[in-house]
């Protein structure tokens, strides 16, 4: 489905990156350079991790099924699964299951983009940006917010209280000189 069906955006209004299983690895070249682009250059203020129900990527994931290369892919989605293991065997609806580690798994990966150096150097610099996790359900057609938005605030705060701390400094200093 097309992000702006879902979101009713119009065409070019969003800048959409695709993987299998919405995976936000440190290291993928594409990814980082999308996000790049769509922060520095476009000044994007929002960025959405957008699973959907019924993820084949973390299906397989969870069912260990996945061919060579996308096996390698999913290993984060594996690691979620042993973290969350004692939760999802406790959901005994395999599909309610997978829903539920899409869910976790979109969790995960706001928290992984909100650890990029884009990210955490546009937090710095002021920038407003917003990094969201949701969920879209493919029967339902709706889009859930799982309410992990991460906005920098904590890294902003702690830089204001060291700009405080500098210009007392400052202040200090130039009474004493």
């Amino acid at each position: 489905m097309p992000a702006e069906v879902i979101t009713q955006a119009t065409p070019g209004e969003l800048f959409v990156h695709r993987n299998i299983a919405n995976q936000a690895h440190p290291t993928d070249t594409n990814l980082n350079a999308a996000l790049q682009y769509a922060v520095e250059a476009l000044a994007v203020e929002d960025v959405v991790v957008c699973g959907h129900e019924g993820c084949g990527g973390v299906r397989a994931a969870m069912h260990e099924e996945a061919p060579p290369l996308v096996d390698t892919w999913v290993a984060g989605v594996r690691t979620i699964v042993r973290l969350h293991a004692d939760e999802l065997s406790r959901i005994p609806d395999l599909e309610r299951r997978l829903t539920r580690l899409v869910e976790l798994n979109v969790m995960e990966q706001v928290f992984n983009i909100s650890r990029s150096p884009i990210v955490q150097s546009a937090w710095a610099a002021g920038r407003t940006l917003r990094v969201h996790g949701w969920v879209y359900g493919i029967g339902s057609g709706l889009l859930r917010d799982l309410g992990v938005t991460m906005d920098g605030a904590p890294l902003r705060a702690a830089l204001g209280k060291v700009k405080a701390v500098a210009r007392d400094d400052v202040a200090r200093a130039r009474r004493a000189g």
